[in-house]
């Protein structure tokens, strides 16, 4: 799995880290996201696609 963040798209809504708190975050400074984990286990993949599902700004691809 890779993971794919446009920061330029992020409008720091926070519903990343709500759905998968172990590979996003947010900067204090402006809530854009953060990558934590590029290479995630398997078992988050769940977690992850929800996470690009529930982003309003469409700035996280998930490619498998």
């Amino acid at each position: 799995m890779k993971i794919l963040i446009d920061e330029g798209k992020c409008v720091g809504a926070g519903t990343c880290v709500l759905a998968a708190a172990d590979v996003f975050d947010q900067r204090d400074e402006d809530g854009i996201v953060v990558l934590l984990d590029a290479d995630p286990p398997h078992t988050s993949l769940p977690q992850v696609r929800d996470a690009a599902a529930r982003c309003p700004a469409l700035a996280i691809e998930v490619v498998e």
